[in-house]
């Protein structure tokens, strides 16, 4: 009677925090809410229960849970005395609590109001002068802050950026020692073309082991970003390129200038003439795009295409799921941020 009475309850539980996941996500400002003022008290205590970890806790979690769920009905489908359907069952009411847990830990800061509602901030459409005079002066600064980088110095990395965060606002979060740990699935990442993830469970944010030391800074200010409850990969960009790019450190900066050089150039194809853009490429340094013709070796040699396929396309559903408009196209959208914050 008392192990029903305990499934009874915990179902019920269970039940009652689905129907608040949904209300919050289909009531007007339920988001805004839970962003503000639920996700830094959840995602403090959770980051700092987590720091002291030294590996991505989060990623072992994620992998046992997935065996757990494959495995567990072949267990019962093979085994005289376990019932398949009550396993199959168990394994369904095991992934709503994730649904749960993923949620209320993190995931709720989907559909809060974007980086323009909540700061007043006026979106801009701009014309090809206005962009070719942007481009221009990104470059020019670009070009300035070029500077070899070889070491991953995080401690560095950290309080440039816990500073710079602080002084745009950025601060939902206060861990006392945040720590950026290595994805247990580095060549997996690598294969699917993944550099960072944020890992909701118990707070923590994490960097393929790859990533070189020229985009450490970008790439952990970028994750670090979502840890403050930045679900948009294009507000993550753009936060992370402020933070990097005003630093006292030059190699902090390069990161940050470099890690938009992309977005800028295939922004530049399509706002400017060819021979604008011509132009505008050939005024890049060579070093710099010797830099470029590496790391698109480095990551090409790692990557599996049809891995990657499935990866971006599974990450476009889910992206536009939480109500990520434009999906994985919304990286790009940091050059738009960029524009209306300088215009």
């Amino acid at each position: 009677m008392k192990k029903k009475e305990h499934i009874t309850w915990r179902r019920w539980v269970l039940g009652l925090l689905l129907v608040a996941t949904v209300t919050v996500m289909l009531v007007p400002g339920g988001n805004a809410l839970y962003a503000n003022h639920i996700y830094p008290v959840v995602g403090t205590v959770l980051s700092n229960l987590s720091s002291w970890i030294p590996f991505a806790v989060g990623d072992l979690f994620v992998m046992v849970s997935l065996a757990g769920v494959v495995l567990y009905p072949i267990f019962a489908l093979l085994h005289p005395k376990k019932k398949f359907r009550k396993a199959c069952g168990q394994v369904v009411e095991y992934l709503l609590w994730l649904f749960v847990w993923f949620y209320w830990a993190w995931g709720l800061n989907y559909g809060q109001p974007n980086y323009y509602e909540r700061t007043g901030t006026r979106p801009v459409a701009p014309d090809e002068q206005m962009f070719k005079a942007f481009a221009h002066r990104y470059v020019e600064a670009l070009n300035s802050n070029y500077t070899e980088v070889d070491v991953k110095d995080e401690d560095l990395v950290r309080s440039n950026v816990m500073a710079a965060y602080k002084l745009q606002g950025l601060n939902r979060i206060h861990c006392v020692s945040p720590h950026v740990k290595t994805m247990l699935y580095t060549p997996l990442a690598s294969m699917v073309g993944v550099t960072g993830s944020m890992s909701p469970w118990l707070g923590e944010f994490t960097l393929n082991g790859d990533v070189q030391a020229h985009r450490f800074a970008a790439t952990y200010a970028h994750e670090y970003a979502h840890l403050h409850g930045i679900t948009s990969e294009g507000e993550a960009n753009f936060y992370a390129y402020l933070a990097t790019t005003q630093s006292t450190d030059k190699g902090i900066r390069f990161s940050g200038y470099y890690s938009i050089l992309g977005y800028v150039l295939n922004s530049a194809a399509m706002m400017l003439n060819s021979n604008d853009y011509q132009v505008l490429y050939e005024k890049v340094r060579p070093e710099i795009k010797e830099l470029m013709a590496s790391d698109r070796a480095f990551w090409q040699e790692r990557y599996s295409e049809s891995f990657g396929r499935v990866q971006n396309y599974l990450y476009n559903l889910y992206l536009k799921y939480n109500k990520v408009e434009g999906g994985t196209k919304s990286y790009a959208e940091v050059v738009a941020l960029i524009l209306a914050k300088e215009s």
